[in-house]
């Protein structure tokens, strides 16, 4: 005998309305505990929800485009006898449920919408300026390019379409935005802001075109808004970390035993949050008006992560409470984590500073974009020996470049000057994190 179970979103973090974005799952299909059931999408990242529960699908509760939160009902499911509870109690209002012809005619409109952008190569037609229509008026558009819209801050409604029946498509969305750049009184921050103008590039050579990752589709406005609206400077120096990489080869054996992976980023960490505690306005926010600045009493830090994807930033809470090694082990799990793409949305929240470490690909410098609200960023690249002069002779020294990108606006060339030669010595000598 079945028994009928309600699956329920699962602890998402402090978010009161999350996307669905995409569904996994349909009424009849078998799936196994940890199958992911739907997609979801925060403006920070994406997240499967999957199931701890084995059954048959009965009912889709949800569809592409609802408002979610945890404890809301997203699929009916039959399962053996003796199944558990349901997973969380309802935390929000129950969206209708969505028929199975309603969730099969999205998928084939979002197929055939990929389907135009992956295979046409001729150059977009001329289209009509964009027109204003009636806030009421209907509109006729995918998932995908109704996201299109949202990213650029379109409206549909004012959106005339090119495609059958009036159907919006990512071109029309473009030409819009391109005319409403290019039209007269069109600022951003007291400059003008020209669109980029289309090009037919197959009129010189064979091309193809390439959906542009999820990630990086999530992150790319937020770090064009932190270019454009955050004066960046970028401070460069080098750490003698030779004393540290020979305490580090000594005791990687040791931690490697313990289950994890010692590297230098781990005391990195450390010495970047007793030099915080020396500089707090580097550990800071600017208030929305500029007039003041939110000093932080924790320390929360961002590992910028490299993924299949696109870059992730998880955060490494309360890093000034925890050892090397117990830092160490967490950087492991949570780095395989956005790997997976198993982060959850708290896991990207909550950052005060943030590090870009590109030790283990290369490079010698480089300019990192600061993580906006914050007011700076760390990068670090490959370590390289290096003849350093100690007053009477040439040494070999193992130097760390380091690039600190600041808000100019909270922070001056002094400062920054001042916290890199701190954040150097302390990398030169960590027995300095014991004082």
């Amino acid at each position: 005998m079945a028994d009928t179970i309600t699956i329920k979103v699962p602890d998402i973090g402090d978010f009161d309305a999350v996307e669905v974005i995409e569904i996994l799952v349909k009424p009849g299909d078998q799936i196994n505990i940890d199958d992911p059931l739907l997609t979801l999408e925060s403006d920070k990242a994406t997240m499967d929800v999957p199931t701890d529960q084995a059954g048959t699908i009965s009912q889709v509760l949800v569809a592409v485009g609802d408002k979610v939160h945890e404890g809301s009902e997203i699929v009916v499911l039959e399962t053996t006898a003796g199944s558990s509870e349901d997973i969380a109690p309802a935390a929000v209002e129950k969206t209708p449920p969505a028929s199975e012809d309603k969730l099969e005619a999205i998928v084939e409109e979002e197929v055939e919408e990929e389907v135009e952008e992956t295979v046409v190569h001729s150059p977009p037609p001329t289209l009509p300026p964009p027109v204003e229509r009636s806030g009421t008026a209907s509109t006729h558009a995918s998932p995908s390019v109704r996201r299109f819209a949202r990213e650029l801050g379109a409206e549909l409604q004012e959106i005339r379409g090119s495609g059958s029946k009036g159907r919006i498509t990512r071109e029309d969305v473009k030409h819009f935005i391109k005319h409403r750049m290019q039209s007269p009184g069109c600022k951003q921050d007291g400059f003008s802001l020209p669109a980029m103008a289309d090009q037919d590039f197959s009129k010189f050579g064979d091309i193809e075109y390439s959906t542009l990752p999820r990630i990086k589709k999530i992150s790319g406005p937020h770090l064009h808004r932190a270019w454009l609206g955050i004066p960046h400077v970028t401070h460069h120096d080098e750490a003698d970390i030779t004393e540290l990489e020979a305490f580090r080869q000594r005791m990687k054996g040791e931690v490697l035993e313990r289950g994890a992976r010692l590297t230098s980023l781990a005391f990195i960490l450390k010495a970047l949050v007793y030099s915080l505690k020396a500089f707090p306005q580097f550990n800071s926010s600017l208030t929305a008006d500029g007039e003041q600045l939110v000093l932080k009493k924790y320390f929360h830090i961002g590992i910028a992560v490299d993924t299949p994807g696109g870059l992730m930033v998880p955060v490494i809470r309360d890093v000034d409470q925890k050892g090397i090694i117990e830092l160490a082990v967490e950087m492991g799990e949570i780095s395989k984590k956005a790997r997976d793409g198993k982060l959850s949305p708290a896991q990207l929240q909550g950052g005060s500073f943030t590090i870009s470490s590109l030790g283990g690909i290369g490079g010698t410098a480089f300019t990192p974009i600061v993580n906006a609200p914050e007011v700076a960023i760390l990068g670090v690249t490959r370590a390289a020996m290096k003849p350093v002069w100690d007053g009477s002779e040439f040494q070999p020294r193992l130097m760390l470049p380091l690039d600190l990108s600041y808000d100019h606006r909270v922070i001056d060339g002094a400062q920054a000057a001042r916290f890199v030669v701190h954040l150097a010595d302390v990398l030169g000598d960590i027995r300095r994190l014991l004082l």
